[in-house]
């Protein structure tokens, strides 16, 4: 972990809890650090529930003055006009959204997003003032094919197209060999990448932004084995998945300095 990034925790909650569960879990997982004594200065947590909740957890983290972070899990290209379905980053903008999750491998594999939308949708995060969070990764596929980390630094390449060297962005490494299997990558193979794609942050938008820019990982994290990647100095944080819709177990990774060694 580069000591001066701020450390960031994003719990994707993917396709999970309507509106009210919603409320239910962010509450919970309020209290739980509360009483934990967690110091909100010390980590950056964000939530990313899906677009029907987004309005209801904003209220709620305005009116109970909860420090976490909002994102969306994925934005349109378009700005606005005739596109059923899709949303705008104006809105998510206007719903003091912070971040958004783009290019995740779910919507590479179920929607076919390639390198090209993946990069259009990348810039019009940063038309709204959003932060992308630019998902790379390989599957167990690529990784016998290409070997480590040739697939998400391609990614990463064709995503940062045409971003300012200011931009405020977020890359998070998921190899999709490991999501959801229960298998993590191990810290050191997580290292390698993670610096592999901050060298590309560096080549494509210079040395400043490739000091700055936090690079999370993500695939089967858990509070038993998130400590052990965030030793490592170019891992500033994670993308969580299942582990982000149980209360006491996010809320464990969230003060990972608390366990020991870190």
């Amino acid at each position: 972990m580069g000591m001066n990034r701020m450390p960031l925790i994003a719990g994707n909650w993917k396709m999970n809890l309507d509106h009210l569960q919603a409320v239910a879990f962010v509450q919970k997982l309020h209290w739980t650090l509360k009483d934990a004594k967690h110091e909100d200065d010390s980590v950056e947590v964000a939530v990313f529930p899906p677009f029907t909740d987004l309005r209801t957890v904003q209220t709620l983290l305005d009116a109970d003055k909860i420090a976490f972070a909002l994102g969306a899990q994925d934005l349109s290209t378009k700005d606005s006009g005739a596109y059923t379905g899709e949303i705008s980053g104006a809105f998510l903008k206007q719903l003091d959204c912070r971040y958004v999750i783009i290019g995740h491998s779910e919507r590479r594999e179920y929607h076919a997003e390639t390198d090209e939308v993946v990069a259009a949708k990348v810039q019009a995060a940063l038309r709204h003032g959003l932060s992308p969070v630019i998902c790379v990764g390989e599957t167990a596929e690529d990784l016998e094919k290409h070997g480590a980390s040739a697939v998400p630094v391609a990614q990463l390449e064709a995503a940062l197209a045409s971003v300012a060297a200011d931009a405020d962005i977020v890359v998070a490494y998921e190899p999709v060999w490991a999501i959801g299997s229960g298998q993590a990558a191990t810290p050191q193979q997580a290292q390698d990448v993670c610096a592999k794609l901050r060298d590309v942050v560096g080549s494509v938008l210079g040395a400043d932004a490739a000091a700055r820019t936090r690079i999370l990982y993500g695939g089967s994290v858990k509070s038993a084995n998130i400590a052990g990647f965030m030793r490592e100095p170019d891992v500033d944080g994670a993308l969580v998945g299942g582990a982000s819709l149980v209360a006491d177990e996010f809320a464990a990774i969230i003060r990972y300095q608390k366990h020991v060694g870190v």
